[in-house]
C-alpha cells in the first residue's frame, strides 16, 4: 500500500548507467553488473540481489610488510556477485571520481571503494631535513589505473589547485592529491603559522606541495587515529587487503 510520510523524500534513486552512484552525499550506491569492487570492511549497509562479500588475505608479502609498520589500517573487502550495494562510512561526505590511466594519492582511512580494475599500494611519504626524519612513519595509499573511486571526506571539501601557487596543509586535513603534485613534509620551526592558525596547539607538521594538480582538503582534522590518540587519522591510515 502507498506510504503517506515525508519519508518518499528519500526513495531510492534507479540505477543508472555507472558502477559508481551516489544515493546522496554520504549513501554510495554500487551496481555490480559492472564487475566488483573493492570497500572497507564493515561499510556495507544494505544490499540488493545476490551480492557476495569476502575478506581477502594479507595480499602480497611487500604489503603486509609495509601495513606493519604503519599500525592499525583500514582492512578491505571484496564485493562480487550480482545486484547493488549501498556503501557509507559515519555519515561522512562520499566523493566520487573515475579515473583514466592515471593515479591518486589517499589518505588511506578515506578510502570507501573502488573498482577492482584499480591497483593499489602503501607508500611512504618522505621529506626533507628534519620534518623528513621525524615524519618517517608516515604512508598513504597510492590508487592506480582506470575504473572509479570513492573516497569520503568529514564535511564538504575543498580542492585547491596546486599550479595556481605553492600550496600548503596541515596533514591531517588533507585527503588527497592528484598525480603531477609533489609533496615535501616541513617543519614550522618558529611556530609562527601554528601559533596564529591553532592557537598554538604545538602541531608542527606541514605539507607543502608543488606541481601541476590538485589538492583535496577536508574541513576538519578527520577521526580519531588509535595509532596517535589524537585528532584524525592523519596520514597513517592504511589498506589492508
Amino acid at each position: 500500500m502507498p506510504l503517506h510520510s515525508e519519508l518518499t523524500q528519500f526513495g531510492e534513486i534507479p540505477a543508472g548507467e555507472q558502477q559508481f552512484q551516489l544515493q546522496n552525499k554520504k549513501l554510495l550506491r554500487v551496481t555490480l553488473a559492472y564487475g566488483p569492487v573493492e570497500a572497507m570492511s564493515g561499510s556495507m549497509v544494505a544490499y540488493q540481489g545476490a551480492a557476495t562479500f569476502e575478506n581477502k588475505g594479507s595480499g602480497s608479502m611487500s604489503k603486509m610488510l609495509k601495513k606493519a609498520t604503519t599500525g592499525e589500517g583500514v582492512k578491505m573487502m571484496h564485493v562480487g556477485g550480482t545486484g547493488e550495494v549501498f556503501l557509507a562510512d559515519k555519515a561522512h561526505d562520499i566523493q566520487v571520481m573515475y579515473l583514466e590511466n592515471d593515479s591518486i594519492s589517499v589518505n588511506g582511512s578515506n578510502v570507501l571503494a573502488f573498482s577492482s580494475s584499480i591497483e593499489w599500494d602503501i607508500q611512504k611519504l618522505s621529506g626533507g631535513g628534519v620534518a623528513g626524519a621525524m615524519a618517517g612513519g608516515l604512508f598513504n595509499v597510492t590508487l592506480r589505473g582506470t575504473g572509479y573511486v570513492a573516497i569520503t571526506t568529514d564535511g564538504p571539501p575543498v580542492m585547491l589547485d596546486v599550479s595556481a601557487g605553492t600550496t600548503f596543509g596541515d596533514p591531517q586535513a588533507v585527503v588527497m592529491w592528484t598525480s603531477g603534485v609533489q609533496m615535501n613534509l616541513k617543519t614550522d620551526t618558529t611556530g609562527g603559522l601554528k601559533s596564529l592558525a591553532r592557537g598554538g596547539s604545538g602541531e608542527t607538521f606541514q605539507m607543502d606541495f608543488h606541481g601541476q594538480g590538485f589538492v583535496l582538503v577536508q574541513p576538519s582534522e578527520g577521526r580519531i587515529s588509535p595509532s596517535t590518540g589524537d585528532g584524525g587519522g592523519g596520514l597513517l591510515g592504511a589498506l589492508s587487503g
